[in-house]
């Protein structure tokens, strides 16, 4: 019979990569978690927010299937826990009195030995919870082996009312089962929040978060324990998997976390960096593809993307295409050559000027005394879209689409040409940004990264100036404000969501600002066909930002 507590505790922490709806999958990590745990010592095993199902399950919760296979799965672990071995904390959906609820369960000698139920369910930016699971009563301390523990589910954390239920009803260690999703500067605001609820409440807290991709979210990890004075006690990596034991002992009434663990949490650039290529190797991998198949332009989109294709996958499983036209220069061939020689990629010319040619003679009787233009420009863009999709289909891989955050948000993209594609892993990263993260990559090898050290985006690529290469001489300029400038005006408009007079007077011009309002809102009709891609910043399109497509409104005319 396991111990019961009395000065000291052995907690683990299961920071691990659970993929959503594969229920038996999960549970066998569970019980492979559980085992390495046992061979630590622990006296408890944390998992994440909904572990067995996944997070976030979304409409798969409505399928009664699906939660009873949930259920029956953890009352099988459950059962294991007779045997030698830590107990389990682990996320689960639950039903109760035709009820469906966020729910942890705590499985301990042979039975489920105590339910808490998420009470602050989140319905904003990607999450809507109320959609399929009703909110839990205000929770309650549960007893594990004569030490009372208060779970808090994720968003509960961000309640102060919750946090000092748990503690009034006996908690002594507060837990923290997450599911929460990256965006640049999260792991902040994740610690300021688990700081004041500690001060608040004198108790020490262990916040645990799962990594990986999922869809557009990713998960950063990134756990972390604190003492009942706020003080970090413990630091797990970002990024990667992690089991780690924390040891906890009581002295004076209050518990503290000895010794103290500390490892490294990516920032910045590379913390952003390593969201794309973990949202882009998840989701390849998960969904089952055996590689993907880029366009690769010359540009520095494309050449990012293939950056991080190869940094996900390895090399073996990245074939780049360049798909040549009348207006593609020596210099974009140059370049799209010598990037996909670094990478060392399967790498092919594929011209197009043959089937080009073969559209417009088939438009010719439509468009005869037309005078030529975007039309006839996108022809070849929707061309290498076609041929791309074509190869992808062939041969399994996954098309990956390169368009950015600038681009998308003012239509500077063709529907069914440059935007096809299954994944965008820079879809979220504005074009500022772009260069930010290409620089950096070319200064630093990322952890877990599966490319080459040293440059491997060419330096021309970074400093030539960016074009579509639709038309003779044509510069994305000739259409659009200077990057840093649109940059700045979109994120704005889009994340932050400002009138347009508090732009103006950020020191923009007033028509360039409206004619970008004007821009942003008649392309939503082209970003609701986009592919799905890695989430970045707090106003993702499409999973955070909601707009119609047909919209009267505008600011200014």
């Amino acid at each position: 019979m396991p111990r019961d507590i009395t000065d000291k505790v052995s907690i683990a922490l299961a920071q691990l990569n659970p993929a959503v709806g594969d229920v038996a999958g999960n549970a066998a990590l569970a019980r492979r978690a559980r085992e390495e745990a046992a061979g630590m010592g622990a006296d408890l095993l944390v998992f994440t927010e909904l572990f067995i199902t996944g997070y976030p399950p979304e409409d798969l919760i409505l399928k009664p299937a699906f939660r009873a296979a949930a259920r029956a799965c953890i009352e099988d672990l459950a059962g294991e826990t007779s045997n030698d071995g830590p107990a389990i904390l682990i996320g689960t959906p639950w039903e109760e009195g035709g009820q469906v609820y966020n729910a942890a369960a705590l499985l301990d000698r042979g039975k489920i030995a105590g339910l808490s139920y998420k009470a602050e369910l989140p319905n904003y930016g990607v999450f809507d919870e109320k959609r399929v699971f009703e909110p839990g009563p205000m929770p309650g301390s549960l007893n594990f082996r004569g030490l009372r523990i208060g779970v808090a589910i994720c968003e509960d954390i961000w309640v102060d009312e919750i946090c000092e239920c748990l503690v009034e009803t006996g908690a002594e260690i507060l837990i923290v089962p997450n599911g929460s999703p990256y965006f640049s500067g999260k792991m902040d605001v994740r610690m300021n929040v688990a700081a004041q609820r500690v001060a608040e409440n004198g108790v020490p807290l262990i916040y645990v978060n799962q990594v990986g991709g999922q869809d557009e979210l990713v998960f950063d990890g990134a756990s972390f324990a604190l003492s009942n004075d706020s003080a970090l006690a413990a630091q797990l990596p970002a990024w990667r998997e992690k089991i780690e034991l924390t040891e906890w002992s009581r002295s004076d009434g209050a518990w503290r976390c000895v010794p103290n663990i500390f490892e490294m949490v990516e920032e910045g650039e590379e913390a952003d960096y390593l969201a794309c290529v973990t949202g882009l190797r998840d989701y390849v991998t998960k969904n089952g593809f055996p590689g993907v198949v880029l366009g690769l332009s010359g540009g520095i989109d494309s050449a990012l993307c293939a950056a991080i294709s190869v940094d996900a996958l390895g090399p073996e499983k990245v074939h780049c295409i360049m798909l040549p036209y009348t207006f593609t220069s020596d210099q974009s061939l140059s370049d799209a050559a010598a990037c996909a020689e670094v990478l060392d990629v399967r790498y092919e010319i594929v011209p197009i000027h043959a089937p080009v040619e073969g559209f417009a003679e088939c438009l010719q009787p439509f468009f005869e005394g037309q005078p030529a233009g975007t039309a006839e420009e996108n022809i070849q863009s929707r061309t290498r879209g076609t041929i791309l999709m074509a190869i992808s289909n062939k041969f399994g891989s996954m098309l990956v689409t390169t368009g950015n955050k600038s681009e998308v948000s003012v239509g500077y993209a063709t529907l069914y040409g440059d935007m096809n594609g299954g994944f965008n892993p820079i879809k979220d990263l504005y074009k500022t940004q772009v260069y930010a993260l290409s620089r950096w990559r070319n200064a630093h090898v990322p952890q877990g990264a599966l490319g080459p050290g040293g440059m491997v985006i060419p330096e021309n690529i970074l400093t030539k100036a960016p074009t579509a290469e639709l038309k003779e001489n044509q510069r994305d300029q000739d259409s659009l404000p200077a990057y840093d400038v649109l940059d700045d005006i979109l994120e704005c408009l889009v994340d932050n969501e400002m009138p347009v007079a508090d732009i103006v007077a950020r020191g923009h011009d007033e028509a360039t600002v409206s004619h970008i309002e004007q821009l942003l809102y008649l392309a939503e009709y082209k970003r609701r066909q986009s592919a799905p891609g890695v989430k970045i910043t707090q106003k993702l399109f499409g999973r955070d930002r909601r707009y119609p497509i047909t919209n009267g409104f505008r600011e200014t005319e």
